[in-house]
């Protein structure tokens, strides 16, 4: 019996349910494994479970980890060093490495690596290493570099390529992403919160920017980022009721967080940010049921990007998606507030 949990029915009722957050590990007698809540396997019988608090307890009872759900993270860490080395080596490249040479570079097959990458991040390394380049050429931009010089630094061939896919890559014009917000007025707030310290910002329209779990200033870095030729102010007043509700959310989250928000994306990234607005409270779906939902179920990797881009994190609330063997995936605010933030949220549906 796990530690502290008393009731074995509510353990087996979240290992039916493969709850990605479950605190607690189930051994199965027939097979000789322990596993994850949510691993994939097929559910055993009831009568052939056990349950454990940590993995050297289910190992002392003479019960080894299961490969699939990974419950001692060995393979995990393995494939989060992997990736990170891979990203890496993307960033300092000047060009688009190809699949080869990264799967080389890992040690792993091709395949492998492949999805090892697809797992972690949610994008193809082709797609993550466009995403480096727009980046860049983002960044130049805003900086104030003429669009063919930013082009070129960037690593695209022509501005024309740059021009045909311009909402993918900035979701604006070249020249809009130039100005940076230039003209534009940007209030901002900090609160504390229970993630630690809470940054809101705002135009006339709404809500663009909501931060959080980080030093003031990493927060305010990241809107001016966003903005960088806007004109930033400090209005505490003008924001009181919108960092109340924000607050409010943090600590019960039983509605959604309905503020007007001034959103900036593609047409498509609207779209999956829209639809992630519509997934209840305490509910989860996979990448894959986002895409079906937004209308485009082969276009996994591209929410698994807008998801990423997502300014303002509770109010479009990308914490619900999860991967699709259940577990959590990456998070820009971190995966364990990802997971504290579905357990609040579930939590309060209950209460």
């Amino acid at each position: 019996m796990v530690c502290g949990m008393n009731n074995i029915d509510t353990l087996w009722e979240q290992v039916l349910g493969r709850q990605a957050s479950a605190d607690f590990l189930y051994a199965v007698t027939t097979m000789g494994v322990y596993c994850r809540p949510s691993c994939p396997s097929p559910r055993p019988l009831r009568q052939n479970v056990r349950f454990f608090p940590s993995p050297p307890e289910a190992e002392a009872a003479g019960f080894r980890a299961c490969k699939r759900c990974d419950p001692k993270g060995e393979r995990a860490r393995l494939a989060q060093d992997v990736v990170r080395d891979a990203c890496a080596f993307m960033e300092a490249s000047e060009d688009v490495p190809s699949l080869d040479a990264l799967a080389k570079r890992s040690g792993f097959s091709k395949f492998h690596f492949l999805r090892m990458f697809r797992d972690h991040t949610g994008l193809t390394p082709r797609s993550y290493a466009e995403g480096v380049r727009a980046r860049r050429l983002h960044a130049a931009l805003a900086n104030g570099e003429r669009v063919a010089d930013a082009v070129a630094g960037a690593g695209f061939g022509s501005e024309s390529r740059v021009y045909e896919k311009t909402g993918a890559l900035l979701g604006m014009t070249p020249g809009s992403v130039r100005r940076g917000g230039q003209g534009e007025q940007i209030r901002t707030a900090f609160a504390d919160c229970p993630f630690g310290r809470l940054l809101v910002g705002a135009t006339d329209k709404g809500v663009c920017f909501i931060g959080f779990a980080e030093p003031d200033e990493a927060l305010m870095g990241d809107l001016r980022r966003r903005f960088p030729r806007a004109r930033v102010t400090t209005d505490d007043a003008a924001l009181a009721d919108t960092v109340r509700t924000v607050v409010a959310f943090l600590h019960e989250p039983k509605q959604a967080l309905d503020l007007p928000l001034d959103l900036r994306g593609t047409a498509f990234q609207l779209r999956v940010w829209r639809t992630l607005c519509t997934i209840p409270a305490g509910e989860t779906r996979t990448y894959a049921q986002l895409a079906a939902m937004a209308g485009n179920p082969k276009a996994i990797r591209a929410v698994a990007r807008s998801c990423a881009v997502n300014p303002v994190s509770l109010a479009v609330p990308c914490h619900r998606i999860i991967g699709s063997d259940g577990n959590l995936t990456g998070y820009r605010w971190g995966v364990p507030r990802k997971q504290a933030l579905l357990e609040r949220e579930r939590d309060s549906r209950q209460a």
